[in-house]
């Protein structure tokens, strides 16, 4: 993403019951003190009325947009000149950080294990990013509750000629990465048929694109 672009949220799956995936594109609200030190401009009378009829989020809030790289239950971790590695499973990023970036070589972490009900979320440009990386001395280590969620970041539409959907990265498809959810899958094959409205995939497949 670029500075300036404007993203099309979906707001509606998360009503029933879908959590944030590994590899979604995310925007969710301050979770404390990720922006205390962040000016950001006094929207104008277009951009509250747009906010007041439900077109763009509230001109009051403070909102950021990550990336999900590890939800509740996986362990994350990354090694200075080493890849980020979920639940012993190392990503290939290569295809969606910035060019020139590291993986987490400004600032290493882990391994931490991320409590259920929350999300650990990294920035594509990750030597201009403060993400949970660097707000693990705030409550919740740096994880993002899932109620702090406003929805996922499905297409950039504006400006036009930068239209283009944002979809998760083929790296995420590992199947190591859900060992932890493994574990638990006896108990809960019984749900499967259950709820298909709730476990229906918000998917993807073209070219991935990077968050700041």
């Amino acid at each position: 993403l670029q500075r300036g672009d404007r993203v099309l949220v979906d707001k509606l799956t998360p009503w029933f019951g879908s959590e944030p995936e590994r590899g979604e594109v995310v925007v969710f609200h301050d979770p404390g003190g990720w922006l205390e030190d962040t000016q950001a401009p006094e929207p104008n009378a277009v951009q509250k009325f747009l906010s007041f009829i439900g077109l763009m989020p509230s001109a009051e809030e403070k909102d950021l947009i990550k990336r999900v790289i590890a939800i509740g239950g996986d362990t994350v971790e990354c090694k200075k000149n080493g890849p980020v590695e979920v639940n012993g499973t190392a990503l290939d990023d290569k295809s969606f950080i910035f060019e020139g970036n590291s993986a987490c070589d400004d600032q290493p972490f882990g391994p931490i294990k991320v409590p259920k009900g929350r999300i650990w979320v990294m920035g594509d440009h990750r030597q201009n990013s403060l993400d949970s990386r660097y707000h693990q001395n705030l409550a919740g280590g740096g994880t993002v509750s899932t109620d702090e969620v406003v929805g996922r970041a499905i297409v950039i539409a504006w400006p036009v000629n930068r239209w283009a959907t944002l979809p998760i990265p083929k790296t995420f498809d590992q199947p190591g990465l859900n060992a932890a959810a493994a574990a638990a899958a006896p108990g809960a094959i019984g749900l499967a048929g259950a709820v298909p409205l709730v476990l229906w995939r918000r998917r993807r497949r073209t070219s991935p694109r990077r968050t700041t």
